[in-house]
């Protein structure tokens, strides 16, 4: 069972990025961006022109610009007969690959065989001014455009700017890169950094109480009624009422998930159970979301009657019948009171209630500096060669941030810098890597998963920037494998220490989910919900961010049984208990004069404690705070990682990751099932026998007083009775004392046979010789 030592690759390491952050002499751009190494480019904002003379027979003109610099070419969308076009378009171009000394700008009229040139404008990049934020933008300027011999054409002008600058730029999310080059003017969209916001989740609680006058279509027998609730995807339903009349009662909760804008409304049908798989539906109310009431707190909102539509089908059509006056009973609301969960609660990045009202004020700032990665592995095939697209995405409360994609490269360097406010310091900020699938014309393929990393807040020192490269690790059937490093710099700035140490006093989830608690059933229903709602909406932003990339950060599969998880879970419990071991086995070597000179020293402290047991728990915490202070110097100085060791993902057998991977249903032969199965049983059989071992202990505790075995509680009834009378007459230190001189005494005092106590409590009657 001994695990192999960590290998050095899988360890973090710090680094020393020449970042803004810490150093004194700082410019401008290090008050703000300063967690990033700085990076300079050359801007060109190309706005709009008029005037464009015709080159064509037809006198029309299909004008677009060409932006060039050495090897680097950027080229906008073209117009279709249009003298004076806008553009509004701008193209970077990384300082440290421009090869040339001139700008060129071109305009070009768009033809089938040969683009004719219109005019040009060439700029001298020692002449370009500087602009650092947060400086306004510079203001583009009409430029008349020349011909090849430097000419001033007749007629045609260029609006454009050209400025050096920074990452910090405003133009830089949306700009057109030089080290993107390979990517047409269609896919600069995909590559793009964006910050995208998840929709505003609300839990429904729909109370179905009653229904009145239901009129099933066979009047002969008992209607057995049931409420189906439907929303977009979502479909649950009551139980059947007890009650079988036209007027059932169910006084049943279906909670459903919705997001803002309310797109889809809620409908309820009640439903006659006339057999296997074949209902009749009895009426249909539909409700729309914006009319349903929002609750902050745990008091009941109003009930209200709705009506139930039937339809009738009239020549293969459904007619609404309009002389119709069945109701239902409802008590509706948006419950603004819940957090709705969209991840784990171990790693939640956001525990703040739905409703704005209910908000605490923020504790601090999060700042995170992507810098760049190493060592990336080749994710996809291009001209029969390996290469990646990489691009970061991070998440924390409700904010999405997704670096741009930086084209065919093992190294990327991304230098991008994201603000958070922060709520609460238990909470957990989660970075992927992917790869983008979308690129070079490619539409059909998926953002591959790299690796990620996650850091809970509470673990940082404030006011510190760390600056580590973080091991990214994937889970393969052959095994664990590390796919490359990823650089970030993270700062914890808190505006209020007080308030932040206040927040450790209050619950980690709102109120309602301790007044009104959900079970856990229903939590892990509707955070399967809540994923697939924030997938769908995220994907339909513009870039998309993927459904598989939102399913990879939020865990979507972290429920799938795992062998290598069950295992690292239980050496996770070992190692919980083993302190707990090892100070039983402190107190046995105590017991068993193992060191004579620690044991007579225990007896003194001991005496000391009985003699004056006002000392007793200052002693404790006395004891407790020195080991506090001793156990400073060897204080992690790192945040923590992903740790291949603690997932036990290097030590794990192939046939298990094998089994992890599998399809859910199996896809593998059944003799492979059929042994996994066996193993299953196995290990399962283990744990059955300690679960049944502890609710023995428990049950036998329980039975003491509860008559199961007359005699056991006659001897015990009548233990406890003279043992009220020696107390009360007897000073508890006496007694205490000689509990203790009892417990510590000298082993040739010590019998090899368990103690009367012991033997007593292992006879007791449990309820295993109950079970089947």
């Amino acid at each position: 069972m001994q695990k192999p030592p960590q290998s050095v690759d899988f360890a973090l390491k710090e680094t020393s990025p020449n970042i803004g952050a810490g150093s004194v002499t700082g410019d401008k751009l290090s008050c703000t961006y300063d967690l990033v190494e700085q990076m300079q480019y050359l801007y060109v904002r190309v706005v709009k022109a008029k005037d464009l003379p015709s080159k064509d027979i037809t006198g029309s003109c299909d004008p677009y610009v060409e932006v060039k610099l050495g090897n680097y070419k950027g080229v906008t969308k073209h117009f279709e007969k249009k003298s004076n076009p806008e553009w509004n378009q701008v193209f970077a171009f990384s300082k440290d690959r421009i090869q040339a000394s001139v700008l060129e700008v071109f305009v070009k009229d768009k033809d089938v065989v040969l683009d004719d040139l219109i005019g040009r404008m060439m700029f001298d990049l020692s002449e370009v001014p500087k602009r650092v934020p947060p400086d306004s933008p510079l203001a583009p300027q009409w430029y008349r455009l020349e011909d090849r011999k430097a000419d001033k054409i007749k007629a045609g002008e260029l609006m454009l700017a050209v400025w050096m600058g920074t990452q910090a730029d405003e133009a830089f999310p949306d700009a057109w890169h030089s080290d993107a080059a390979s990517v047409g003017p269609d896919g600069v969209n995909k590559i793009r950094s964006k910050v995208y916001i998840s929709p505003k989740l609300w839990y429904v609680r729909v109370n179905v109480i009653e229904a009145q006058d239901l009129v099933p279509s066979d009047k002969s027998r008992f209607p057995e009624v049931f409420v189906r609730g439907t929303l977009g995807n979502q479909v649950l339903r009551t139980r059947t009422s007890q009650i079988k009349t036209v007027n059932p009662m169910w006084n049943e909760d279906l909670i459903f998930v919705v997001a803002e804008p309310f797109e889809e409304p809620l409908i309820l049908t009640a439903e006659d159970r006339l057999g296997p798989n074949k209902d009749e539906v009895l009426g249909k109310c539909m409700i729309p979301l914006q009319l349903v009431q929002r609750r902050l707190d745990h008091k009941p909102v109003n009930t209200r009657w709705f009506n139930l539509e039937k339809h009738v089908v009239v020549d293969g059509e459904q007619k609404k019948e309009t002389k119709f006056a069945s109701r239902i009973h409802l008590r509706i609301c948006l419950d603004g009171g819940y957090h709705v969960l969209d991840e784990s609660t171990h790693y939640g990045s956001d525990l703040r209630p739905t409703a704005k009202q209910l908000w605490k004020s923020s504790i601090g700032i999060l700042e995170l500096g992507v810098l760049s990665a190493v060592g990336l592995i080749p994710m996809k095939k291009k001209d029969d060669r390996g290469t990646t697209d990489a691009y970061c995405v991070a998440k924390y409360g409700q904010k999405w941030i997704r670096t741009r994609t930086i084209v065919d490269s093992f190294t990327p360097r991304w230098n991008e810098q994201y603000t958070w406010e922060v709520f609460d310091p238990c909470t957990v900020i989660t970075i992927g890597v992917f790869d983008n699938g979308h690129i070079h014309g490619g539409g059909g393929g998926k953002d591959s998963r790299i690796g990620k990393v996650r850091i809970r807040l509470s673990t940082l020192e404030t006011d510190r920037v760390y600056t580590h490269s973080y091991p990214l690790l994937a889970i393969q059937p052959s095994g664990v494998r590390k796919t490359g490093e990823v650089q970030l710099a993270v700062r914890f700035t808190c505006s209020s220490l007080v308030n932040m140490l206040h927040m450790y006093s209050h619950p980690l989830l709102p109120k309602m989910h301790y007044v009104h608690p959900l079970s856990v059933m229903q939590l892990d229903s509707l955070r399967h919900q809540a994923m697939q709602i924030v997938s769908m909406r995220l994907s339909r932003s513009e870039p998309p961010l993927r459904k598989e990339v939102v399913e990879y950060m939020l865990d979507v599969d972290s429920h799938m049984r795992s062998m290598r998880r069950s295992k690292a879970n239980f050496f996770r419990i070992m190692g919980v208990l083993s302190g707990l071991i090892a100070v039983g086995k402190w107190f046995d070597q105590i017991c068993n004069w193992k060191n004579s000179i620690t044991t007579i020293l225990i007896h003194i402290l001991f005496i000391i404690l009985i003699l004056y047991p006002e000392l007793i728990l200052p002693t404790i915490f006395l004891y407790l705070f020195l080991i506090g202070l001793w156990n400073y110097r060897r204080r992690p100085r790192h945040p923590p990682h992903m740790d291949t060791r603690l997932s036990h993902a290097d030590a794990a057998h192939p046939d298990e990751l094998d089994e992890e991977f599998d399809s859910f249903p199996t896809s593998r032969p059944s003799d492979i099932v059929r042994m996994r199965y066996d193993r299953l049983r196995s290990i399962a059989g283990r744990v059955q026998t300690v679960v049944g071992d502890l609710a023995t202990q428990g049950e036998r505790f329980q039975s003491l007083i509860s008559w199961r075995d007359p005699r056991a509680t006659t001897l015990f009834v009548t233990f406890c009775l003279i043992a009220a009378i020696v107390l009360y007459v007897t000073p508890f230190q006496v007694l205490a004392l000689l509990i203790g001189l009892y417990v510590l005494r000298h082993p040739r005092f010590r019998h090899k046979l368990p103690s009367v106590p012991l033997n007593f409590f292992r006879r007791l009657p449990a309820r295993s010789d109950s079970m089947l």
